[in-house]
């Protein structure tokens, strides 16, 4: 075999094991659990021990809890939600994140924990003391929040997250919204201030740090919020010019991530690039960004996209229910087949002008493996 086949086995053995890491049949199996818990233990010489993990929640305090170090983020989460005794039906509507302080004040949020990964060993990887475990909500769909309001430990969940976003500069309130949110934040009305929160722009979103992108032209930057079936973009032109974009995600047909290489070998100098396909204007045309956070971006694109498809798998039934005799169902704005997630593009800078087959990845027989 020479050194280009061999490179080219392993990139599709990455590519593939990308992929099977999506899949929830696969990822919840005790097997592929055990393997990359023993791949992540190994990674980095560790044993399985005792030790304690810090796990902060959004206005800085922060639960010590006993783990082991092969304990799951699905494991963390389960003792965290016990100890701030969150329902274990609403546990699905939060999720451990890998966070960032910064000398300046501001907030990175770097990824989202995979269920089958381990916080102690991936806060270990990192080697950077400013980054953090953190227990934040996961969901794209500000109106979910209503599912939440019976319980009050996940309206203090949600109610200091809202603060905390709010003295970052992630969402900014009018004027007079500020005003009303202020009155009620001293009168302790936590559910009142999140329904009026829900009207402040970009409540819900994730931010991401600034970027570069090529839209819409090559040299430009972008900050970026991902939430509500859009990703927003205030994006400053090189003529310093400032523009306002939203991309739809209904008008998206698929993405990908892109590894272009390392500053230093550590995973916080990654230099990561997404770049999806976006109808504009009738015209299919490739957008990417050039940012560290490009698996978070990913990992939120594919949120928006399963809570459209449950939302609209649930108004069908409850059309069916309402109208047994009607004629067929309207059709789907989104449908698993009209978006997809390409996954991880390992080593290699794809082409400026890629063609369909960069959206697909070549399947693997048992046998190549």
């Amino acid at each position: 075999m020479t050194k280009s086949m061999a490179d080219e086995r392993r990139a599709q053995l990455e590519q593939y094991l990308q992929n099977v890491s999506i899949d929830t049949t696969v990822t919840n199996s005790d097997v592929f659990i055990s393997f990359f818990r023993k791949l992540q233990l190994d990674t980095f010489k560790l044993q399985i021990q005792q030790a304690f993990l810090d796990v902060y929640l959004a206005d800085g305090r922060h639960l010590r809890i006993d783990i082991q170090t092969s304990d799951t983020a699905e494991r963390v989460l389960e003792v965290v939600s016990y100890k701030i005794e969150l329902s274990r039906e609403l546990m699905g509507y939060f999720s451990l994140f890998l966070i960032q302080d910064h000398n300046d004040g501001q907030l990175s949020v770097l990824k989202k924990l995979a269920e089958f990964e381990l916080p102690y060993v991936s806060l270990r990887g990192v080697k950077d003391s400013s980054c953090k475990i953190a227990i934040r909500k996961w969901y794209m769909d500000p109106s979910l929040d209503k599912m939440l309001m019976d319980c009050r430990p996940s309206v203090n969940l949600l109610y200091i997250q809202a603060l905390q976003e709010m003295e970052k500069k992630w969402i900014t309130p009018s004027v007079g919204q500020m005003q009303k949110l202020q009155m009620l934040q001293k009168a302790l009305n936590k559910i009142k201030f999140l329904e009026l929160v829900q009207e402040v722009q970009h409540y819900g979103y994730t931010q991401l740090d600034p970027c570069s992108c090529n839209y819409p032209e090559v040299g430009c930057t972008a900050a970026i919020h991902v939430g509500n079936n859009e990703i927003s973009c205030c994006i400053k032109l090189p003529s310093n010019q400032i523009e306002e974009v939203s991309f739809k995600i209904s008008r998206v047909k698929c993405w990908q991530v892109t590894f272009l290489g390392s500053l230093s070998g550590q995973g916080l100098d990654e230099i990561l690039e997404l770049r999806f396909q976006y109808n504009d204007s009738d015209t299919w045309r490739w957008i990417a960004f050039n940012t560290k956070q490009a698996f978070l971006l990913s990992t939120c694109l594919k949120k928006i996209i399963s809570e459209q498809l449950m939302m609209t798998t649930k108004r069908n039934q409850e059309r069916q229910i309402e109208l047994p005799d009607a004629g067929k169902a309207k059709k789907q704005s989104i449908h698993p087949g009209q978006i997809f997630h390409s996954g991880f593009m390992p080593r290699k800078r794809l082409s400026s002008r890629p063609n369909e087959d960069d959206c697909v990845f070549e399947k693997i027989r048992e046998e190549d493996l």
